[in-house]
C-alpha cells in the first residue's frame, strides 16, 4: 500500500505576489516550497515560481534541505523580482525575467 503513494511531495510554504506588483505579463505570481520525499528515503526541496498556484509548472531552484527544513520566515514581491528570506538568515532573490511569461 506504501507504494501506491510514493513518491510524494508536500508544499510546506506559500505565497503570492500582491496586487499591488504587477509584472509584464500582466498574471498573477505563487511561489511555493516544495517538499519531495522518495520511496527510498531520500527528501529534497524546490522552490517554484509560477502564474498558477499549483506547483506543477513554473521556474524552480533546487533548495538545500539544511535551509529548507527550517522553513522560510517571509517573502518581498517587488516589479524586479522576489526576496526570499529563510530562517536560517540566508536569502535568495529571482530576477522577475525569470519567471515571467510561464517560464
Amino acid at each position: 500500500m506504501t507504494v501506491l503513494w510514493w513518491p510524494r511531495t508536500e508544499v510546506t510554504y506559500r505565497s503570492s505576489a500582491p496586487s499591488s506588483v504587477v509584472y509584464d505579463d500582466q498574471s498573477p505570481h505563487f511561489l511555493g516550497l516544495v517538499h519531495r520525499y522518495t520511496l527510498s528515503g531520500e527528501h529534497s526541496y524546490r522552490m517554484v515560481i509560477s502564474r498558477s498556484p499549483g506547483e506543477a509548472y513554473g521556474h524552480w531552484l533546487d533548495v538545500d534541505a539544511a535551509l529548507a527544513t527550517k522553513g522560510i520566515e517571509s517573502t518581498t514581491w517587488t516589479e524586479s523580482g522576489v526576496r526570499v528570506r529563510f530562517l536560517t538568515g540566508h536569502e535568495v532573490f529571482v530576477p522577475a525575467r525569470f519567471f515571467l511569461f510561464g517560464r
